[in-house]
């Protein structure tokens, strides 16, 4: 299973802009790499580990207005999407072989 979380938060004061850097560095440090720009994407070994993982997500969501939502979907369907432009990171490419060991 995986995660896609997708982002898009406001960055026009330094407040807003610090709010946006503590959300970006919570979802690498919590294992998640970036897919796109406000795109993040991390692999977990089932549905215990992504309600953990939403949890985590709603327990860390920034204090300012914007907009964030989470995708839940299987390693077929993340593997189905089909790249219209551009070429897949090295994270996409290795993907199917992590697992979620926390």
């Amino acid at each position: 299973m995986r995660i896609i979380v997708f982002f898009d938060l406001p960055v026009m004061t330094p407040s807003n802009r610090k709010n946006y850097s503590k959300f970006r560095k919570f979802l690498l440090k919590d294992g998640y790499t970036m897919m796109q720009f406000s795109v993040y994407t991390r692999i977990c070994n089932g549905d215990d580990a992504v309600r953990k993982h939403m949890q985590r997500i709603k327990e860390n969501l920034p204090p300012v207005n914007g907009a964030i939502r989470a995708l839940k979907v299987t390693e077929k369907q993340f593997e189905s999407m089909e790249i219209l432009l551009g070429t897949p990171s090295s994270e996409e490419k290795i993907g199917a072989n992590k697992t979620d060991f926390f």
